[in-house]
């Protein structure tokens, strides 16, 4: 019999894992509808000659792209991000109302390097603010980004920076124009081969001494936001980019200014973030600022401001199951109870307690495996010997044990 194999990076989601993804899923669309972004959906095949556009990924991803042509001999392939297919739409629907905010979750496709951590077929779930120059398009974006890893209840470092700031220095270190991208795209590595490797790389780069030096004058500079932002007007001229950053600073004063942050889409113009959680190595989610795709895809000159931030949904539901994370703190299994339960968990929810209920109306034992699965510490029973007592019966999931509390008891318990 032949060796059964899969593709190389890819994987099977398990139902356990795949119960994890759509819980992760859920409370993020939860989220982004709570800030005003609708939802959209983009095909997942598209024109090559899009994806290869000089306006949108650039040379490095293109290498990256599962490409393949049709019966009609049309060149297409699999997209690689969300971004891309989101301008394509606008593109197509010019007279779209502006401000227009979207979120999508889809599948995209990378032909890279693959870890247990990096697949080639991957989630990601993208939010996208068109039509907004301002800095309270990138605040509003990092808020929320803020607001959901609190309720995945992650531990997480948000890092900014501004591609004008990152055009500056390569001016700075005089390198010369048709260098600029490949050198950002080795800057981009130093978290991966560090400084050694980076400078290294520059050098097969026919970059000198001085110029190697001079970008990491730069980018190594290290102190609070406001020292590195004092450092930098020391040492480039006062730019758009730094003005920006201010801003957002003072928006969002919890962001970190990372000088060597530079992301490797060629797309982005302003400001770009990465965020990483403090237990893992791995950016969990990233964007940044776009001003100039959508108006090259139309192929005039209307200025198309755009900002997104996209989430890793592999790398976040992996991160949630290995530090076993759950936004739910209490799981209510209704026992042919349907509208006492639900009145118990609108109460519960109006004393800021996180809890859930069973809607798809599956036994115990199922409700129990769900419980365990997204890690819920504790589950309520209620039936009709409940209803009658006027009191709940409460299991600790980690010891077993049950108790039968009124109301009060049970808010107390679980605060």
């Amino acid at each position: 019999m032949a060796e059964v194999e899969r593709a190389k990076g890819t994987r099977e989601v398990n139902p356990e894992d795949k119960l994890l993804m759509n819980h992760v899923v859920d409370n993020l669309r939860r989220i982004f509808e709570l800030y005003g972004f609708l939802p959209l959906e983009t095909p997942t095949l598209q024109k090559f000659d899009v994806l290869a556009s000089k306006y949108a990924g650039g040379a490095e991803i293109l290498k990256e792209t599962f490409k393949l042509n049709d019966q009609g001999k049309r060149e297409i392939a699999l997209r690689y991000d969300l971004t891309v297919p989101l301008a394509l739409y606008i593109a197509l629907n010019p007279n779209i109302k502006l401000p227009f905010k979207r979120y999508e979750v889809g599948k995209v496709f990378r032909d890279g390097p693959i870890s247990s951590e990096r697949f080639r077929e991957f989630w990601q779930c993208d939010v996208d603010i068109i039509g907004s120059s301002s800095m309270l398009a990138e605040a509003e974006l990092i808020n929320l980004a803020f607001k959901a890893f609190k309720e995945f209840d992650l531990d997480v470092e948000i890092k900014i920076n501004n591609r004008e700031i990152l055009d500056a220095i390569m001016k700075y270190a005089g390198i010369d124009s048709s260098k600029i991208e490949t050198i950002i795209l080795t800057i981009d590595k130093l978290d991966k081969i560090h400084e050694e490797g980076v400078k290294k790389e520059l050098k097969e780069k026919n970059l000198d001494e001085d110029q190697i030096e001079r970008i990491f004058n730069i980018i190594s500079i290290k102190g609070s936001n406001k020292d590195k932002i004092i450092r930098l007007k020391d040492l480039i001229e006062d730019n758009e980019g730094i003005k920006e950053i201010e801003e957002l600073i003072q928006y969002c004063p919890n962001v970190f200014l990372d000088l060597s942050l530079a992301r490797g889409l060629a797309y982005y113009t302003g400001t770009i973030f990465e965020i990483f959680s403090k237990s893992g190595k791995s950016a969990i989610c990233s964007g940044g600022r776009y001003d100039n795709m959508i108006g090259n895809f139309l192929g005039n000159k209307q200025k198309y401001p755009a900002v997104g931030i996209s989430f890793g949904l592999d790398r976040i539901a992996l991160l949630l199951k290995k530090e076993k994370k759950t936004t739910v703190k209490v799981y209510i299994i209704p026992i042919k109870t349907t509208e006492q339960s639900f009145k118990l968990l609108n109460n519960i929810r109006d004393d800021g307690i996180n809890a859930d209920i069973d809607i798809m109306g599956r036994n115990i034992s199922k409700n129990l495996d769900y419980a365990n699965v997204l890690s819920i510490p504790y589950v309520i029973f209620i039936g009709d010997d409940e209803i009658k007592l006027q009191k709940y019966k409460l299991r600790d999931m980690k010891t077993g044990k049950e108790e039968l509390l009124n109301y009060q008891q049970l808010i107390n318990k679980l605060k």
